[in-house]
C-alpha cells in the first residue's frame, strides 16, 4: 500500500498554484500572438506582458522598464554578473566581491570570470551561521576600489539564512558599486522593494514561488550599465533578445503577487510549524543541530546536520517512507562530499555529512510535520546502528 507523500522540499521546486495555471492558460491557445507583432493579435499579447510586467514592478517597487524576463533563475544571475562584470571591465573595473555560500548559478559564472576573462575575486568570509559582516565587505572594497560588481544573495537556498543586504547596499552605494543579489529563495517569503534592500540587480525563479517553471525576472536598476549575454533582437529593451513566453511571463507575475499578498499569513502559519518540527527533532534525535542562523532565516527552512550518519542515507530512508527532503542544496544531491556552505561555515565533516534541509509549503500541514517527528528518530537511530 502506497504511502502519502509527504513533500519537504519546497526550496527545490514548488507545485503551480491552480490560480496561476487559469492565469496562464488564455495565453497557450486564445492569445498567441508575438508581443513583437503589431497586429491587433500580437497587441493582445503586449498588452498582457505589460500587465504582467507592471505587476512584478509594483512588488518590487521600481519602474516597470527595470523588469526584464529571463528564461530561468540562474540566468538571471549569470546576465546580472557577466553582464555587470563585463560593462565595468570597459573603464577598467576588474574585481568582483562575492561569498563562498552563493548559489551555483554565481558562484560558478564567478569562478569563469576568474578563470578565463581575468578577474580577480574577493570571496569574503560567513561566519557559523552562514552569514557575511558587512564590514568585510567595506574592507575588501577599501583594497579594491577598481571593483566592478558586489553579489551576495538575500536569502540560502540550503541552510534559509538572511545576508543583511540592506546594510551592504549602503555601503555599496556609498562607493558607487553595483550590487547584485540572488533573491531566488526569497521571492515568496521577504520584502523585495529594490530601494529598502539597496540593490541595483535582483534575481527571481518562479518557480520557487508556485509559479512556472522555466521563468524568471531580472530587476536592473536604471543606469546600471549590462552587457547581454544574448544577442539579437531588441526584446526586453534588448537585455534578454527572443520572443517572449507570453503565458509563464503571465503565471510568474500572478504567482509573485499571491505570494506577496499572503506573504505574512503564511510566514506565521509555516514558521511555527517549521519550529515544531525543529524543536520537535531536537529533542528525540540525540547529536543533531541546526544549521544556519537561528532567528535570521526564511521562515519555511528547517536545515538539520546529524552526527555519525550520511545524509543521503536519510534522505533515501525517508523516501521509501513517503517523505521528501533533500540533502544541502538539490543542485548537489548525489554528491558524497559535505556541501560548500556548510564547509564556508565551519561545520566539521562528521556533522556537515550528515546535513538534510526540510523546507514547507503552502500545503504542508501539522499532521505532516507530526509524522517526520514519529519517523525520523527510528530512521536516525537505525542508520547509525548499521554503521
Amino acid at each position: 500500500m502506497n504511502k502519502p507523500v509527504v513533500y519537504l522540499d519546497h526550496a527545490s521546486t514548488t507545485p503551480v498554484d491552480p490560480r496561476v495555471v487559469e492565469a496562464m492558460q488564455p495565453y497557450w491557445s486564445h492569445v498567441y500572438g508575438n508581443t513583437s507583432s503589431i497586429h491587433s493579435v500580437g497587441r493582445a499579447a503586449l498588452k498582457a506582458l505589460d500587465e504582467a510586467r507592471r505587476t512584478v514592478a509594483d512588488i518590487l517597487s521600481c519602474h516597470p522598464t527595470e523588469v526584464v524576463f529571463t528564461g530561468c533563475g540562474t540566468e538571471s544571475d549569470n546576465l546580472a554578473v557577466r553582464g555587470a562584470t563585463f560593462a565595468g571591465r570597459r573603464s577598467g573595473r576588474r574585481h568582483i566581491i562575492t561569498t563562498p555560500v552563493e548559489h551555483h548559478a554565481v558562484g560558478a559564472t564567478v569562478e569563469q570570470l576568474d578563470e578565463m576573462f581575468d578577474f580577480d575575486v574577493t570571496i569574503v568570509p560567513v561566519d557559523g551561521d552562514g552569514r557575511v559582516n558587512p564590514d568585510d565587505i567595506a574592507r575588501a572594497i577599501a583594497l579594491r576600489p577598481d571593483t566592478a560588481l558586489i553579489s551576495v544573495m538575500y536569502a540560502n537556498n540550503e541552510v534559509g539564512t538572511i545576508q543583511p543586504i540592506a546594510e551592504i547596499g549602503q555601503i555599496a552605494k556609498a562607493k558607487g558599486i553595483p550590487l547584485h543579489t540572488d533573491a531566488v529563495q526569497a521571492g515568496g517569503a521577504l520584502d523585495l522593494s529594490v530601494d529598502r534592500l539597496g540593490v541595483d540587480l535582483l534575481a527571481l525563479s518562479a518557480h520557487k514561488f508556485y509559479g512556472p517553471k522555466g521563468m524568471g525576472v531580472l530587476y536592473i536598476r536604471r543606469g546600471t550599465e549590462l552587457v547581454p549575454a544574448l544577442t539579437g533582437g531588441g526584446h526586453e529593451r534588448g537585455h534578454r533578445p527572443g520572443t517572449v513566453n507570453v503565458a509563464e511571463i503571465v503565471g510568474l507575475a500572478t504567482a509573485l503577487k499571491l505570494a506577496q499578498e499572503s506573504r505574512e499569513s503564511e510566514n506565521a502559519r509555516v514558521s511555527r510549524l517549521r519550529d515544531k518540527l525543529v524543536a520537535g527533532v531536537l529533542e528525540r534525535v540525540p547529536d543533531v543541530r541546526l544549521t544556519g542562523h537561528p532567528t535570521e532565516r526564511l521562515p519555511n527552512s528547517a536545515s538539520l546536520a546529524f552526527k555519525g550518519v550520511d545524509g543521503e542515507s536519510i534522505l533515501l530512508a525517508l523516501d521509501l517512507e513517503g517523505i521528501c527532503v533533500s540533502t544541502g542544496s538539490a543542485c548537489t544531491t548525489g554528491e558524497t562530499e559535505p556541501s560548500f556552505v556548510l564547509k564556508a561555515m565551519g561545520l566539521p565533516r562528521e556533522w556537515a555529512i550528515g546535513s538534510v534541509r526540510m523546507t514547507l509549503g503552502h500545503a504542508t500541514m501539522e499532521a505532516e510535520v507530526e509524522r517526520v517527528l514519529d519517523v525520523l528518530p527510528t530512521v536516525v537511530e537505525r542508520l547509525r546502528a548499521n554503521r
